[in-house]
């Protein structure tokens, strides 16, 4: 009785308020990993006070609340959140479905324990939801991501038909007893139906947030396997360069003593056209000597000249030492992609100037690549190309290396020019 009178009494000084908090808090930690809230803060209170005031909502087996609260939700969810409609609307069914779930089970059959006296049947409930909402908080803490899951589309629309199970199952609920209550016998199945649909809704709500969560796992990891192949590609062709150019350099005696034995027979004409060929080879012409280390040399040089060949000026501030604590490979591809991007957008502006900076200097790499805008970028910068399948992989592949290694990437576009940044820890 004692306990009971505290409760009653905690209630009624705000303590309703701390359990709505409680569970506005855990429900938006959860549904920030899954999408992305708008940046400003009005919009993040907005969400807040969606989930908290969803979770604080009574809901019964017949009890048509729910067809009232779900285009509402449906609705401030999507304005508060941003990225692929799709992806947002199948997470908000889902979050929808788990959060009443949760009410209708405590809301319908806690009344029914003889155990907890009528006067505290609402108090219980409150503080069972926020409860109910740390468990499934903690069951899924360990799998979420360090920032918001990412889908393709097609993956999202496989989500998205999925959650209309769970959906359509607690919307029976209450189609099937709506007003069920005005016949015992009828009210009596409907609790029956219900003890059954709303365990499987909540479960599957559940079971579809670890579904997302392995999705982008796997999503992930085909995604680094992707990108490893286009960085092997990448390399090997700027190997295959390289070892022409050390061919070629190894056999320049060979070529030396063929034309002087041209000259010295009287050949002159087949001894100019023997030196013509040699020189025409871009190979041979070896290109400027940007730094110490050969990789980075290696693709500063092979840039350079299909600068030259497409018409753009290249400007480049380079100091890197003969030994880098970066693979070849990332390397070359960090490097190869930064100014492959920055090419293709030169190419296509008024301005043809690009500008690299990149140097190693206490303890880091800085690279630095200056270049005007296109004009067709997006807003998140992705690829503007028809084959998504098959490029837009630069960027991202730059993200993926600069992670790997704890540095950071920064790709800002503004009055008319695009500037990449990226550091990266030595």
């Amino acid at each position: 009785m004692e306990v009971g009178m505290f409760l009653r009494t905690a209630f009624t000084n705000g303590g309703y308020l701390i359990f709505l908090f409680l569970s506005g808090l855990l429900l938006y930690r959860m549904m920030a990993c899954f999408v992305t809230v708008k940046p400003k803060l009005w919009w993040t209170v907005a969400l807040f006070l969606t989930l908290g005031g969803s979770s604080a909502m009574i809901i019964w087996v017949g009890d048509p609340n729910l067809f009232y609260t779900l285009p509402v939700f449906l609705l401030l969810v999507m304005l508060c959140t941003r990225g692929d409609p799709v992806g947002r609307l199948a997470v908000t069914v889902i979050f929808f479905c788990l959060i009443m779930a949760v009410c209708a089970l405590l809301d319908t059959y806690l009344a029914r324990i003889e155990m907890i006296a009528s006067q505290d049947y609402d108090i219980v409930c409150r503080i069972l939801r926020p409860a109910c909402f740390g468990l499934l908080y903690l069951l899924l803490r360990r799998h979420l991501p360090q920032g918001v899951v990412s889908l393709p589309r097609r993956l999202w629309k496989l989500v998205l038909g999925l959650s209309m199970m769970p959906l359509c199952a607690m919307m029976t609920v209450v189609l099937l007893n709506y007003h069920s209550w005005d016949s015992q016998p009828l009210y009596a199945a409907a609790l029956r139906q219900g003890l059954v649909v709303l365990p499987f809704t909540l479960i599957t709500s559940v079971i579809l947030l670890f579904v997302i969560l392995v999705l982008a796992d796997h999503e992930a990891l085909e995604q680094e396997v992707r990108l490893a192949g286009f960085r092997e590609i990448y390399y090997q062709g700027l190997q295959r360069e390289q070892l022409q150019v050390r061919t070629l350099r190894h056999d320049l005696r060979n070529h030396v003593t063929a034309v002087r034995g041209l000259l010295e027979q009287g050949e002159t004409e087949q001894a100019l056209g023997y030196l013509s060929q040699m020189t025409e080879s871009s190979s041979l012409g070896g290109g400027n000597r940007f730094c110490d280390n050969e990789t980075a040399n290696v693709v500063f040089s092979a840039k350079s000249k299909e600068m030259e060949r497409r018409g753009l000026q290249g400007t480049f501030r380079v100091s890197l030492p003969k030994i880098l604590l970066v693979a070849d490979m990332d390397l070359c591809a960090l490097l190869g992609n930064a100014l492959d991007n920055a090419m293709e957008a030169a190419e296509k502006g008024q301005d043809k100037t690009i500008a690299v900076y990149c140097r190693a200097d206490k303890g880091l790499l800085m690279l630095r690549v200056e270049n005007a805008l296109a004009g067709d970028e997006k807003p998140d910068l992705s690829t503007t190309k028809a084959d998504k399948a098959a490029h837009g992989f630069g960027l991202m592949g730059m993200r993926e290396i600069a992670k790997r290694y704890g540095g950071s990437l920064e790709a800002t576009a503004a009055n008319g020019r695009f500037e990449l940044v990226v550091c990266l820890p030595l």
